[in-house]
């Protein structure tokens, strides 16, 4: 399984007991949706490849749970997890509705502007720093728009199409040679 092709689900903070229990915290709206997990894929720290793991208990409260792994079966084993992410495929995503979005969804949406029109298609989202970023193609010049709530102004499924209202200079920063 590839990573461009799961969604990140939580992240394994700590173990819990002696018989290779993890803590982990989801990074979701709707926990309650995956309490019925069979298996997930874990990024395991300093690595690239997505190991799939099956559960053989999981028990989750609010954004926090606690997971056995098929596999693992000592603390040991355990603390060796701590500091890996838990990933699932998107197709396993529960459905939204109305208009409601993934991320992962706005990729090649179109960004307008509510002053200057069309900006851009988001060609990345760059979760990484404390707000989502869009990343965007604006002729052939790579531009970063925060998606929160003072500049997002509308999200469009249909068309697929992202209303920005952009701080006054932020095309500038990014058009400078």
């Amino acid at each position: 399984m590839k990573i461009d092709a799961c969604f990140l689900l939580g992240y394994l903070t700590g173990t819990h007991g002696l018989s290779g229990d993890l803590h982990v915290v989801l990074d979701t709206d709707r926990p309650e949706s995956y309490k019925d997990l069979e298996s997930v894929y874990v990024l395991q720290k300093g690595t690239n490849a997505l190991v799939p793991f099956f559960i053989s208990k999981l028990n989750i409260k609010g954004d926090k749970a606690t997971i056995r792994f098929d596999e693992v079966d000592t603390r040991d084993r355990a603390k060796s997890m701590v500091g890996g992410q838990l990933f699932l495929p998107l197709d396993q995503l529960p459905p939204l509705e109305g208009e409601g979005f993934y991320y992962h969804e706005l990729i090649d949406w179109k960004v307008r502007d509510q002053q200057q029109g069309d900006i851009g298609i988001v060609k990345a989202l760059n979760e990484q720093s404390p707000q989502p970023l869009l990343v965007l193609d604006f002729h052939g010049k790579e531009i970063l728009v925060p998606f929160s709530d003072g500049i997002i102004v509308a999200v469009h499924k249909t068309p697929k199409e992202i209303i920005v209202n952009l701080p006054e200079g932020l095309l500038e920063i990014f058009l400078e040679p």
